[in-house]
């Protein structure tokens, strides 16, 4: 067992490849030769954890175990979860003035509304989204839903806490906190009415099993995710987005992601504020 928790093991770049490969056909997410040291810092803790010297031994452990277990735990490790209330708020905004209305018309026989916050990390877009629902009047009595998936457990217990300290509050209102937030200590919880119209699970969205168990959605928001994996992961995902949105439907991503110039089921729509992407009514699932 190593004596120093916090030293760092060396990985070599053959080793570092292994890994990799596991983790890009697992999660899509496709890590440059460049990361090596970023595999190497963040999972040598790991290796400290399982009194392992080398991550030669950690291969080795693979073997011994699930496979997709582990993967899991290093995954945790391995990604960022950077993110705020209202975050990309030129985006939102074009969502609140436009879309909503769009998807109040489209709605208004069935009075449902079903969105899914794809790569939510610690709930806070989802979240915004469910406070620009509810300040737009729109669908008062509707049934509204919002769905959270990750693939980080650990990030998803803290969207369920909905309790977020002063850094998730960088670009919000002081209107919109006082109005939907309590303070708790250093914390400040969500309102429990809010609250209550999100659902958030663990979802790898390269699991086909997984993911064909969901329904479909008005709106997808995936922002900030497709940028990290490869090509044949962004297609693939980028289709199951159009098979789980209802005809007319939109999908939401990154300001720097984009289907420009790619082979999609989708039309894009230009909005005063910012670009998305819909599923034409005609189109099939």
């Amino acid at each position: 067992m190593l004596s120093n928790a916090h030293s760092t093991i060396a990985l070599s770049m053959d080793v570092f490849r292994i890994i990799r490969t596991a983790i890009n056909k697992r999660f899509g997410i496709l890590f440059s030769d460049s990361d090596r040291y970023l595999l190497e810092s963040r999972l040598s803790a790991r290796l400290t954890d399982l009194e392992l010297s080398s991550f030669e031994e950690y291969i080795a452990y693979f073997k011994t175990t699930s496979n997709d277990a582990e993967l899991d735990t290093a995954i945790e490790l391995l990604t960022n979860n950077e993110t705020y209330f209202f975050r990309e708020d030129y985006q939102l905004s074009a969502f609140n003035d436009e879309l909503l209305p769009r998807l109040q018309m489209q709605k208004r026989k069935e009075r449902q509304l079903t969105i899914w916050s794809a790569g939510c990390s610690s709930g806070e877009e989802a979240y915004s989204i469910a406070i620009f629902i509810a300040e737009s009047g729109l669908f008062s009595g509707w049934d509204v839903r919002i769905f959270g998936s990750d693939i980080s457990s650990r990030m998803l217990e803290r969207a369920r806490q909905s309790r977020f300290g002063k850094s998730a509050f960088r670009t919000t209102s002081e209107y919109l906190k006082m109005k939907y937030f309590k303070r708790q200590g250093a914390q400040w919880e969500l309102d429990s009415q809010v609250r209550e119209k999100c659902s958030f699970a663990k979802i790898n969205l390269l699991d086909t099993d997984r993911t064909a168990m969901l329904g479909r959605f008005d709106a997808i928001f995936c922002r900030n995710v497709l940028m990290y994996f490869d090509k044949k992961a962004r297609i693939n995902t980028v289709h199951l987005f159009h098979r789980h949105l209802n005809p007319n439907g939109y999908l939401l991503l990154g300001h720097t992601e984009s289907l420009f110039n790619q082979d999609t089921p989708f039309t894009q729509v230009n909005l005063r504020e910012a670009l998305v992407y819909q599923k034409q009514e005609s189109a099939l699932a």
